[in-house]
């Protein structure tokens, strides 16, 4: 038999080495491909970056210090782009309202202010890739500046306010980038109210949230007209004065007591001691007249401390007052005050339209009517025509809010006005220094002006004599010590003479038909808002 020989096996040493051999070079192989992957990506980004014919025609400005001048660069307002410019190539500068990235295209709206126009950059010889890229990437509402050329479009561009004309962009550079995440957006704050309410696929931006953001929500084009309709009213209350022999006056904000003989004031620490903010300009106003201004108005602040939490109450409002000294009867004020609304209402409806329809576009209410000369009744004809309507009221009563707006309906209704004057208020409801009617002792020479229903301006004849006055305060049971000043006003000759004080911003909200006074506020102030 033969012997059994060993079998000869592989050193186990020698395996694992040519395992360990077979593993570097897989993994050689590996760092190789990857190298050369790096090192293709890194020529193509440099080839790219040598293939961006854009270079210097897009980018960050960077922070603007006023460091130079480009005199050359003569910028053109959006509103003026149409046909006529057509092929021209234009600078502008706007926010970019919205962006889209199609391909090899960008297609953007820029808007300035309410006006807004349709931008359009494509790849070409001119411009690349990159530039398109950096224009997809820029976030909304950012501030921009544009190179491009005007072209006329086959069809109109309903979406934007520039109908006929679009630009196509040769540069565009980012002046000031707003952050990506706006806390609303400007398009869901335009919407018109009917379809933010109709369609539950939109949203809708409550009051809260504009006014926490004010400064994004007076970006929408409501808001921009609704401020520049505002201006105008303040305006046209200037003009119309000033052309009639009224001077502009300014009265003081911080004084001693209390405008209006009440409580609703706000205290304000004046050195060692207590001030109030002013109610109203009332006592100079008159003091202006016993001083031989005889027709004065004023524009400003004024300050109610009134816990009203209402849609047309305001802690800070402001006031458009006049006073007039008169002749022989105090409806040759009235008369005044009545022509100056109709003026006023004329200018705006003349020489606002497109302010007035673009409010009517995200709410839409009926246009303002008034009659001129306008409508006069007597207070004794309101209580007649509630009464027919239902009411009962005596003629010693104020009229309650739901009494005036009721009232407003039933003259709508019958004369087509929301203008009108309602005059010869019962005595009992009207202040101390209200002159008394001669011919009834339970009326008094003073009226309310009302816009659809609500109360606008509230005025009278003043009590020019200091005797009569001192009877009438102590029959409001006012201390005559904390009156003095105001008495004494009159303790050498004053004439007759009457006025009124207008909430600037309740005519604003009635005649645009706006159903808050916030909407018309800029930065509003009421019981619950101190900011922003």
């Amino acid at each position: 038999m033969g012997e059994d020989k060993p079998v000869d096996s592989p050193v186990g040493g020698d395996e694992i080495s040519k395992k360990a051999l077979k593993k570097q070079q897989k993994e050689a192989e590996k760092a190789a491909k990857k190298a050369e992957r790096k090192a293709q990506t890194q020529a193509q980004q440099e080839a790219n970056q040598e293939e961006d014919v854009s270079v210097g025609k897009y980018g960050d400005t960077g922070l603007i210090q006023s460091k130079e001048k480009h005199a050359e660069r003569k910028f053109t307002e959006v509103k003026n782009l149409t046909a006529t410019l057509e092929n021209e190539i234009v600078w502008l500068r706007g926010r970019l309202h919205t962006s889209r990235a199609k391909g090899k295209q960008c297609f953007i709206v820029l808007r300035q202010q309410s006006h807004t126009v349709q931008g359009l950059a494509a790849v070409n010889e001119k411009i690349s890739k990159q530039m398109i890229k950096f224009i997809s990437n820029i976030t909304k509402e950012s501030i921009v500046d544009v190179e491009a050329v005007v072209k006329r479009v086959p069809s109109k561009i309903e979406s934007c306010t520039q109908k006929d004309v679009e630009v196509h962009v040769e540069k565009i550079f980012v002046i000031s980038a707003a952050k990506p995440q706006l806390p609303l957006q400007i398009e869901d704050a335009s919407r018109p109210m009917a379809e933010a309410d109709d369609n539950t696929l939109n949203i809708k931006v409550n009051q809260d949230t504009r006014l926490d953001n004010r400064v994004l929500d007076l970006r929408t084009p409501a808001n921009q007209a609704i401020y520049r309709v505002e201006a105008a009213v303040c305006k046209l209350f200037r003009d119309i004065l000033t052309n009639k022999g009224f001077v502009e006056i300014h009265t003081p904000k911080i004084i001693s007591a209390a405008s209006e003989g009440g409580a609703n004031v706000f205290t304000v620490s004046y050195f060692k001691g207590s001030a109030y903010l002013a109610q109203s300009p009332q006592l100079y106003k008159q003091m202006a007249i016993a001083a031989d201004f005889d027709k004065v108005f004023t524009i400003g602040a004024v300050f109610r401390a009134e816990d009203s939490n209402t849609h047309r109450h305001l802690t800070e409002f402001v006031g458009l007052d006049l006073e007039m000294a008169f002749k022989y009867h105090y409806h040759e004020v009235v008369d005044t005050i009545g022509q100056m609304f109709t003026e006023m209402f004329k200018g705006l409806r003349d020489n606002y339209a497109a302010e007035i329809e673009a409010v009517r576009q995200q709410y839409n209410v009926e246009p303002f009517t008034f009659l001129d000369p306008p409508l006069k009744l007597e207070f004794s004809d309101a209580i007649e025509l509630l009464k027919e309507a239902g009411t009962t009221l005596g003629e010693e009563d104020d009229l309650s809010t739901p009494d005036e707006k009721l009232l407003g309906k039933l003259v709508k209704a019958k004369y087509d006005t929301d203008f009108y004057i309602l005059d010869k208020y019962p005595l009992a409801v009207r202040p101390f220094y209200t002159m008394p009617d001669p011919n009834n002792s339970k009326a008094s020479n003073s009226y309310d002006m009302f816009m659809r229903g609500e109360e606008i301006i509230s005025g009278a004849q003043r009590i020019h004599d200091p005797d009569l006055l001192i009877e009438r305060a102590k029959h409001h049971e006012i201390d005559i010590e904390k009156i003095k000043a105001y008495i004494d006003a009159f303790r050498y000759g004053c004439p007759p003479h009457a006025g009124g004080g207008i909430g600037m911003e309740r005519v604003v909200m009635l005649y645009l038909g706006l159903d808050n006074i916030r909407k018309v506020s800029m930065f509003p102030r009421d019981p619950k808002r101190l900011t922003p």
